[in-house]
């Protein structure tokens, strides 16, 4: 199933359900959901449906023994190879479209053909037998359920056809043709207004959980990200080692420290407003100038740390100093400075092999080549095991 945005299920909340209708995003995701479950459930009421459909035989043969032989050719020369080839073909080509049309066909055909030969018949019973077709009603809503429009046309279109075929039967008086128009037009409105409260609380239900799906979503992103800068937080690295350190594969993995110079000067100095938009202003260049295949993290205060899988270390040393180069390049005023100068970084390089070295021992080699980088003089990359480094690229 597709997200769908949590704004877009509550302006459907706003909305409400009068016409049985989703915005369009939502309705094609309802609708593909609908089908593989209606669709699911295709064959069994095939098998169902059709065993009882022609166990009416029997009926056929104690009601109507005159057209016995025409009822036996419509129920298993007609009926039963159109229902195989309609479950064949909606399991083909899957769609709540596909599925309420072949529905439609379905209790069109079989609540038609035995009253088209039964109409011909002239036993005493016939008034009995056709109140029978009331299952081919309960079929539709009950068993195979299709969408409400194709509920209401399968019903107006059962009770047309039905009542037309009766009133064509000289054995029915006005009376007890009058008794069938009730029946069936009473049994259809109550069948009709139980589909369409069904749907209604089916729909429902189903917003409700998207709704729930996509607040969990939600949450779930918002517990992962640094809520002053979007990046990713400590609790997050713990997700990304696993997809990293229990793969097969054994990954050359780099990680960079990053920590903003003097930046507790820059807060006492400027105030923590501006120190927060510093912080920001620094993350977006990290983003901007880290490898595609890079995670970033707000790893605390101001460190901030990326972690790349599948590079080089030339490509390592490369992305430091680009981040490096493009945080002084913002020139960001730090008035702490004697002479006034502007923000800069210092960064502390670790690498090595996932089968090799933990990511623990990555970060405490990475924080060690940040503090050289500062003891050296800061706005400077540093690496931590140079000839390491060097094997592994």
């Amino acid at each position: 199933m597709e997200t769908v945005g949590l704004e877009a299920i509550e302006r459907q909340f706003q909305r409400g359900l009068r016409w049985l209708r989703f915005s369009p995003e939502i309705e094609a995701n309802y609708c593909r959901e609908f089908a593989e479950h209606r669709i699911r459930r295709a064959p069994l009421w095939a098998v169902v449906g059709t065993v009882i459909y022609d166990l009416v035989f029997f009926g056929d043969a104690t009601m109507v023994p005159d057209q016995l032989d025409a009822l036996i050719f419509v129920r298993f020369a007609i009926f039963t190879p159109f229902a195989v080839l309609a479950t064949a073909l909606v399991l083909k080509w899957r769609s709540a479209r596909n599925y309420d049309i072949l529905s439609l066909a379905v209790v069109l055909l079989g609540g038609s053909l035995p009253m088209l030969v039964a109409m011909h018949s002239t036993s005493e019973h016939l008034f009995i037998y056709q109140t029978g077709n009331v299952a081919t009603f309960l079929f539709l809503v009950v068993g195979l359920r299709p969408r409400f429009p194709a509920v209401l046309v399968g019903l107006v279109s059962l009770c047309a056809i039905h009542l037309t075929l009766c009133a064509q039967i000289s054995s029915f008086d006005g009376i007890s043709y009058q008794g069938l128009v009730t029946f069936y037009i009473t049994i259809s409105v109550f069948l009709a207004l139980g589909a369409y409260f069904q749907e209604h609380a089916d729909r429902m239900n189903y917003l409700n959980r998207i709704r729930a799906t996509s607040l969990h979503q939600q949450l779930e992103i918002q517990s992962e990200r640094d809520e002053l800068t979007g990046l990713l937080n400590r609790r997050s690295l713990a997700r990304v080692e696993r997809e990293l350190w229990t793969s097969d594969d054994n990954w050359s993995v780099f990680v960079v420290m990053l920590d903003i110079d003097r930046f507790k000067l820059f807060n006492d100095v400027h105030g923590h407003l501006d120190g927060d938009d510093c912080i920001r202003a620094v993350a977006r260049a990290i983003v901007a100038n880290s490898d595609a295949r890079s995670t970033v993290f707000r790893f605390g205060g101001e460190e901030i740390l990326i972690l790349t899988p599948d590079l080089s270390c030339n490509e390592a040393a490369a992305m430091a100093e680009r981040i490096r180069s493009s945080i002084e390049t913002l020139a960001i005023p730090h008035r702490g400075l004697t002479p006034v100068g502007v923000v800069t970084a210092s960064l502390g390089i670790a690498g090595g092999q996932t089968q090799e070295v933990s990511l623990q021992d990555l970060l405490c080699r990475a924080d060690q080549a940040l503090y050289d980088a500062k003891k050296l003089g800061r706005n400077r990359v540093s690496t931590a095991s140079l000839t390491t480094l060097q094997r592994i690229s």
